[in-house]
């Protein structure tokens, strides 16, 4: 069989013994067809034996055709950031229920990823944030995040104070929980909860969604994707900014936090058939019967 990739990595959730099994019968199986398969080391811990090659994620930078990612929504979340610079494609691989992202069954895996490497694929480009945050006139912090960019008061119970603008223009001055910075992506995650819109994950847009706000007219707002944020802490008592659920870092009164959309853009696959508003129906239970 004729594949249209070649050196394949396979990733798994990190820390969960339960992916060791499938990951190898994935990777024993794309062996088979002749393809190199290759295994990051936080993966290999997790597996009894491993008679594949190591490679890092950090060195899988033009060594890498294509990588499939075993576990959830959150893991891929994790990995799409960490390989995005490197525009190496990612299918996802769920362990358990279908997630948004990871939306191929760990029980039908072989089958349905055996036809994509055979070309039955759709691509999927999806957009990222990237964000700075400056202390006292330095660059103190920087990440990416795929999901959302979340400011939040962490454990403590007073609102936060801030200031938006949106490039250079005073937005507002906002008291709140918190401020959710989201992609298309990251709409249907925490931005949903709190009663942001549903954005198409084909747009680039980004979501201004506030937690908790002062202002009973405070409402999301939809910017265009090359907008930049800066957002100044007034009052940040053990304020954080969070990445994706993921990487955080404590934020201080005058911090300002500054988010762009990324320049590169995770390249997601999918197999033929593939619907987003089938995976909405599923995940927001709208296939229920009233």
């Amino acid at each position: 069989m004729k594949s249209h990739f070649q050196t394949i990595a396979l990733i798994g959730k990190y820390k969960s013994q339960e992916i060791a099994e499938p990951l190898l019968k994935l990777a024993d199986f794309l062996a088979s067809m002749g393809l190199d398969v290759v295994v990051d080391p936080l993966t290999a811990e997790q597996l009894p034996v491993n008679p594949y090659a190591l490679l890092s994620l950090a060195e899988m930078h033009g060594k890498v055709d294509l990588a499939i990612v075993l576990g959830g929504d959150g893991t891929l979340l994790n990995i799409a950031r960490t390989l995005a610079p490197f525009d190496i494609p990612l299918v996802g691989v769920n362990q358990g229920r279908l997630g948004f992202l990871t939306d191929i069954s760990i029980d039908t895996m072989q089958r349905t990823i055996s036809g994509m490497l055979q070309g039955g694929y759709v691509t999927e480009k999806r957009m990222l944030l990237s964000a700075t945050v400056d202390r006292e006139g330095a660059q103190v912090f920087e990440s990416l995040a795929f999901n959302d960019v979340v400011i939040h008061r962490g454990n403590s119970s007073s609102m936060l104070e801030f200031e938006v603008r949106i490039d250079g223009e005073y937005l507002y001055n906002q008291r709140a929980d918190g401020l959710i910075v989201a992609t298309p992506t990251g709409s249907t995650a925490y931005a949903l909860s709190v009663g942001g819109p549903i954005l198409h994950p084909g747009l680039d847009l980004i979501a201004l969604v506030p937690v908790a706000p002062h202002t009973l007219s405070n409402r999301p707002i939809v910017l265009k994707s090359e907008s930049v944020l800066e957002i100044s802490m007034h009052r940040a008592s053990e304020a954080r900014a969070r990445f994706d659920g993921n990487t955080y870092f404590d934020l201080h009164g005058q911090d300002k936090v500054t988010i762009r959309r990324y320049e590169g853009k995770v390249n997601l696959l999918h197999p033929v058939g593939h619907s987003y508003y089938h995976t909405l129906r599923e995940k927001l239970l709208w296939n229920q019967t009233l």
